[in-house]
């Protein structure tokens, strides 16, 4: 099966979602001759599917939502393992473990069912004991050399060292003790920032905004947690879906959803320990096209944003 048919029936399941627009950062699949075993990271950038010439391209597998998929070249071919070319894939920020797992699937030819097994093995991943287990928010992102021969098993652990290593940078357990959370509701609100944000700037006001709300014990009310739990995607939750009774319900909800809702990057690791200073209650997307987001403190101020939003995309 070529790329264009593993990577449609990938994302087929998706296809119906409401879509924002791209995100406009790119992912490069690149085939490389098996010269190297193991796994290299690179660098952390962009996104997940168009194959062009010797390249893989996988666009738009955003957090919030998958990309289209189109493309002529065959990402695994039918050969023997041991013989197949190396491949990078790059893991985009805030994309989650749904999403991964059939990417990587796609690419290795491996089940998605054997990387969902691979996820729930401790002894295989090396999570630190705070993660209680949870592989969503350690798969840390970047670009991975993949080898032809590697298990899922020894993907996603290369995944969770490399976020060891990032937790180091960040100062990350030291810096949840300061801020009276544990590490992994630090790696919540890191997730929570990184389905919100447009813009990397307005990452640390975000996290003011959800440290305000759980001081003030008001409901976080974000939609990105809302269509976690539903394992939807799009814009915002719609009125339909704020009814749902899943934990990651934040309207119903008081506190933050049990675990991250996505794999979040150094910016949103470091906004969640470090929120700008500010109080800020709400904000909203004025622009989601040029991910501007504006802020307010007070609800008057808040339906002021809304109606500036609404106006501005005609829908009042």
């Amino acid at each position: 099966m070529n790329i264009e048919n593993l990577l449609r029936e990938t994302l087929a399941d998706m296809a119906d979602e409401e879509r924002p627009p791209a995100p406009g950062r790119y992912l490069q699949v690149r085939e490389r001759r098996p010269r190297r075993r193991g796994l290299a990271l690179v660098t952390a950038s962009a996104v997940a599917a168009l194959a062009v010439g010797s390249t893989v391209v996988v666009q738009g597998m955003s957090s919030r939502a998958p990309g289209d998929v189109a493309g002529q070249q065959n990402a695994v071919p039918h050969v023997a393992p041991e013989r197949r070319p190396a491949v990078t894939v790059t893991v985009v920020e805030g994309m989650r473990l749904s999403q991964l797992f059939k990417v990587l699937s796609s690419l290795t030819g491996r089940p998605v069912a054997e990387f969902e097994k691979a996820a729930k093995d401790d002894t295989v991943l090396g999570l630190p004991p705070y993660a209680k287990g949870i592989l969503e928010g350690f798969a840390f992102p970047g670009t991975y050399e993949l080898s032809p021969t590697m298990s899922p098993g020894e993907i996603l652990r290369a995944m969770v060292a490399r976020f060891g290593q990032a937790a180091e940078d960040t100062n990350l357990v030291d810096g949840a003790r300061r801020a009276g959370r544990t590490p992994l509701e630090i790696l919540t609100i890191a997730s929570i920032v990184q389905a919100e944000a447009g813009r990397p700037e307005d990452m640390p006001k975000i996290a003011r905004v959800i440290y305000n709300r759980l001081n003030r014990k008001m409901r976080l009310e974000v939609g990105s947690t809302v269509l976690y739990g539903l394992d939807k995607y799009g814009v915002s939750a719609k009125r339909e879906d704020l009814k749902s009774r899943s934990p990651y319900n934040t309207y119903r909800r008081f506190g933050l959803p049990p675990s991250p809702i996505g794999n979040p990057g150094d910016d949103a690791i470091r906004a969640a320990l470090k929120p700008a200073s500010g109080s800020w209650l709400f904000y909203v997307t004025i622009d989601p096209k040029k991910g501007i987001t504006k802020f307010a403190d007070s609800q008057s101020d808040f339906t002021k944003l809304v109606e500036e939003r609404d106006k501005k995309h005609g829908t009042r």
